[in-house]
C-alpha cells in the first residue's frame, strides 16, 4: 500500500473510526490514540500480505486495540488489591454465604467512603481505585503532593476504623 493510498484512507475513515472508538470508550483522548495506532497497524501490515479490506482491518484492529486496553486497565485495578487480599478471596471459594460476606465488605467500604468529605472521597477514588500516583492525582486536583498524601492517610484511616469497628460489632 502505498502512502497515498493511506493518507485517502485515513482522510476517508478517520473521523468515523474515531467517532466508533468515542462511542464504546467514552474516552476522546483514548479514541484519538487507538484511531491513530489502528492506521499505524495497518501500515505495517501493509507491508506484508495483501489486505482485501482495509477499512475492515481498521475497525477490527481498532476494536481489538480497545478490548486489549480495557484488559489492561482491569489488570491495574486488580493489581492495586494486593496479594493478600487476592489470595483471601481465592481461598474463600466462591459459596454463597462467601459471596454475600464479600458484598457486605464492600458495601460497608463504600459506606465508609461515603462518610468522607468530598475532596478526600475524590482523592482516594483517583489513588486507590482509578491508580493514579499521588503526584498524578496532585497534578489533575493542582493540590501539592504532602495534600494528596495527607487526604489519603485521612481516608485510610477513617476507612480501617470503620470497617474494623462493624468487624467487631458481627
Amino acid at each position: 500500500m502505498s502512502d497515498l493510498d493511506l493518507k485517502g484512507l485515513f482522510q476517508k475513515h478517520a473521523k468515523t473510526l474515531n467517532s466508533f472508538l468515542l462511542r464504546k470508550s467514552r474516552d476522546p483522548q483514548l479514541a484519538a490514540d487507538l484511531t491513530q495506532e489502528s492506521f499505524l497497524r495497518l501500515a505495517e501490515q501493509s507491508g506484508g500480505e495483501r489486505i482485501d479490506n482495509s477499512p475492515a482491518y481498521l475497525y477490527r484492529t481498532a476494536s481489538n486495540l480497545l478490548i486489549d486496553h480495557q484488559r489492561q486497565q482491569i489488570r491495574r485495578r486488580t493489581d492495586l488489591l494486593g496479594d493478600d487480599l487476592l489470595h483471601e478471596i481465592e481461598a474463600e471459594g466462591s459459596s454463597l454465604d462467601d459471596i454475600t460476606a464479600a458484598r457486605q465488605r464492600i458495601e460497608r467500604l463504600q459506606e465508609a467512603v461515603a462518610e468522607l468529605p468530598e475532596r478526600t472521597q475524590e482523592i482516594f477514588r483517583l489513588n486507590r481505585i482509578e491508580g493514579l500516583t499521588h503526584a498524578q492525582v496532585a497534578r489533575q486536583l493542582e493540590i501539592s503532593d504532602s495534600s494528596v498524601q495527607k487526604h489519603l492517610a485521612r481516608a485510610l484511616a477513617h476507612v480501617m476504623e470503620r470497617v474494623l469497628e462493624v468487624d467487631e460489632q458481627a
